[in-house]
C-alpha cells in the first residue's frame, strides 16, 4: 500500500488535477430562492428570467447549493440522498406545459412570497407531483416512455435504493432508518422484496418524479450553456446519516452493529463555540473505500459533473484531516483529528474522470498541510471579504493579498449579507478598518464597495450572493450555522431584479475584464445583454 508521501509524489508527477478557469464573475443563488409560484423557487419560468438577468448583468457563473432532497431542517447539506434530486425544485408549470398536469390544478398556487414555508409547500406540492407522475405513467407516449426507461436503466445503481428508501421513509413518518423494523434496517432480501411487491406503484411514481427533476434541470442547464453561463455546484464532503447511501452502504461508514453512528463529524471548540460543532454526519471508513478504488466517490463526482460545470468541495480540510467525535458524545469537545484520504482520493478521481473543475472551501482554521494538498492539485481556494477586517492575519481575505488562483466572495450562504454584517455583526474595529480600506464608506453603499473590490480583484473567479447585489439586510440571510430553525427560507421578489441593477453590475464586470470575450452568439455579448435587459423590463 503506497504511503502518503508516495501519493504526494504521484500527485506532483502526474500534473495538475484541476482545470484552469477563464476570468469571470457570477451570482450565488439557490434555486429555492427564485420567485416561482407554489411557495418555493423551482426550475420554471422564474429560473429562465434569472438567466436573462445574469446575461444582462454580464455574469457568466451561477452558483447553487447542493440539489439533493432535503431532510430534517430543510438544509441542502443534509440531503436524504447524495445522488437524487429535490422534488420541490420541479416546476409544476412546466409539468402543465407537458400536459402531465391540468392547468386547472395550478390556479390555486400562491404567487411569489419572501420566505419558504416548507411544511406548507410539501402539503401543496407533493400530491400534485405524484398526480403528474401518475398521469405520465398512464398517458406518456412512446418517446417519453423510452426516455424514462433509459433514465431508470442508466441510474439504476442509486435510483432503486433511493426510491425504496423514500417510500419507506413515508411509511414510517420520516423517522430515522435505524428505527425501522429490524429486517428493513439490516436490508433482509425477503423483506425488501415484499416491499417492492406491495409498493410497486409508489416506487414507480417516485422514479418518475426523479426522472422529471433531472429532465427539467438538464433543460435549464442547457439554457445556461446557450447563454454562456457555467453552473457552479456544491458537493458536501459528508452525507446525512438518515440517507439512502448510509442505509444502502453501511460498510463504507463508521456504524455500530445496530446501525447507529460509531463516529460522527464536526469541528472542535474554538473562539466562537466552547463546545465546538457536532454535525452528526457519519464518518467514512476511508480504508474500505480505498480498497474498492474509491468507486462510491467516483460515481458521486461523476453525477455531480453531469449536473454542474464547476464543483465547490465543501469542508475541503476534511480530505486532509477531519474531527472524529464518538457517536455517543453530545458535543464536539471529546474528539480527535484523524487523517483523511489526501492525495489518494484526488488521484483516483482524476484517473477515472480526468482533470476536475474544482474549488476548495478552505475557510476556518486551515493547516499548512491542507494548503499543500489544495496546491498540489492546483485547486483554487476561497476568499470571503467579510473575514478581512479583523486582526492583521485576516488580511488574506482582502484583495491586495490575493493571487489569481482563488475565488472571491463578498459573503457565502453561511454569512449574513454584507449590509447585515455591517449593521449587526461588524465590530467598531472592523467598520473602521473597512471604512479606511474603501475610503470613504457609508452604509448606503457598503455592499457596492465590497462588490466593486471583489470584481476588480485579481481572483480568477468572483461570486456575489444576490442579496448583496440587491443591497438587502439580515432579513435576507440564507443560513445561520448552529441555528436549527428558520434557515434556507429566503426568496427574492420579481420586481427586485431590474435593468438598473443589471446595468451597474455589467459596467463593473466589463471594466474589470470579467465578461467573456467570445460568448455564445445566441445569447451573449452586448446584443445578448441588450435582449436580456429588454426581457427584464418587459
Amino acid at each position: 500500500m503506497p504511503t502518503r508521501a508516495a501519493a504526494r509524489s504521484a500527485a506532483s508527477s502526474h500534473g495538475q488535477n484541476s482545470m484552469p478557469f477563464p476570468r469571470s464573475s457570477g451570482i450565488l443563488l439557490h434555486p429555492t430562492s427564485l420567485p416561482s409560484r407554489g411557495g418555493i423557487g423551482d426550475f420554471g419560468p422564474a429560473a429562465y428570467e434569472f438567466l436573462d438577468f445574469l446575461v444582462a448583468s454580464g455574469q457568466s457563473l451561477w452558483q447553487v447549493l447542493p440539489l439533493g432532497p432535503t431532510g430534517i431542517g430543510n438544509s441542502p447539506y443534509s440531503a436524504t440522498s447524495a445522488f437524487a434530486g429535490n422534488p420541490l425544485c420541479i416546476s409544476l408549470e412546466r409539468l402543465a406545459d407537458e400536459t402531465w398536469l391540468s392547468p386547472d390544478r395550478l390556479r390555486s398556487l400562491p404567487g411569489p412570497t419572501e420566505y419558504v414555508d416548507y411544511p406548507a409547500v410539501r402539503r401543496l406540492k407533493m400530491p400534485l407531483l405524484r398526480e403528474a407522475a401518475g398521469n405520465f405513467l398512464q398517458h406518456a407516449g412512446a418517446q417519453q416512455r423510452g426516455a424514462f426507461e433509459r433514465f431508470c436503466a442508466e441510474h439504476r445503481a442509486w435510483l432503486e435504493d433511493f426510491v425504496l428508501f423514500d417510500v419507506l421513509r413515508q411509511r414510517f413518518k420520516d423517522v430515522a432508518w435505524n428505527t425501522w423494523p429490524a429486517e428493513l434496517v439490516r436490508r433482509d432480501p425477503a423483506a425488501l422484496e415484499k416491499v417492492r411487491r406491495d409498493a410497486a406503484r409508489e416506487l414507480e411514481i417516485e422514479r418518475v418524479i426523479q426522472f422529471v427533476f433531472f429532465k427539467q434541470w438538464a433543460e435549464l442547464h442547457a439554457a445556461c450553456r446557450q447563454r454562456g453561463i457555467r453552473v457552479v455546484g456544491d458537493v458536501a464532503i459528508f452525507v446525512s446519516y438518515d440517507s439512502a447511501e448510509v442505509w444502502r452502504h453501511p460498510e463504507i461508514f463508521h456504524l455500530r452493529p445496530d446501525g447507529s453512528p460509531e463516529f460522527v463529524a464536526g469541528v472542535p471548540p474554538d473562539a466562537f463555540s466552547k463546545t465546538g460543532q457536532r454535525w452528526g454526519n457519519p464518518l467514512y471508513r476511508w480504508p474500505a473505500l480505498k480498497a474498492r478504488g474509491y468507486d462510491w466517490w467516483i460515481e458521486r463526482m461523476r453525477m455531480a459533473l453531469r449536473l454542474c460545470d464547476i464543483l465547490r468541495l465543501d469542508h475541503f480540510r476534511g480530505f486532509e484531516q477531519y474531527w472524529e467525535i464518538p457517536g455517543a458524545e453530545p458535543t464536539a469537545v471529546n474528539g480527535r483529528w484523524v487523517h483523511g484520504p489526501g492525495d489518494d482520493l484526488f488521484i483516483a478521481l482524476r484517473n477515472a474522470l480526468g482533470e476536475l473543475p474544482l474549488v476548495a472551501e478552505d475557510l476556518g482554521h486551515i493547516t499548512p498541510e491542507v494548503h499543500a494538498l489544495r496546491d498540489r492539485f492546483a485547486i483554487p481556494g476561497m476568499r470571503v471579504m467579510q473575514f478581512g477586517f479583523g486582526d492583521e492575519g485576516a488580511q488574506m481575505y482582502l484583495p491586495h493579498r490575493f493571487h489569481p488562483n482563488v475565488v472571491v466572495y463578498t459573503g457565502t450562504h453561511d454569512n449574513d449579507t454584507t449590509l447585515g454584517w455591517w449593521r449587526n455583526h461588524a465590530s467598531e474595529h472592523e467598520r473602521s478598518a473597512a471604512s479606511a480600506y474603501f475610503a470613504p464608506l457609508g452604509e448606503a453603499e457598503v455592499n457596492w464597495a465590497f462588490i466593486r473590490a471583489a470584481i476588480a480583484s485579481v481572483a480568477v473567479l468572483c461570486v456575489i450572493p444576490l442579496q448583496d447585489v440587491l443591497g438587502l439586510g439580515s432579513e435576507a440571510r440564507m443560513n445561520t450555522p448552529s441555528q436549527p430553525d428558520g434557515n434556507w427560507r429566503w426568496r427574492y421578489l420579481p420586481q427586485q431584479l431590474n435593468s438598473a441593477v443589471a446595468g451597474r453590475l455589467a459596467e463593473l464586470s466589463a471594466s474589470a475584464g470579467r465578461i467573456p470575450s467570445h460568448p455564445p452568439q445566441s445569447a451573449g455579448g452586448e446584443q445578448g445583454q441588450r435582449k436580456a435587459a429588454e426581457n427584464l423590463t418587459a
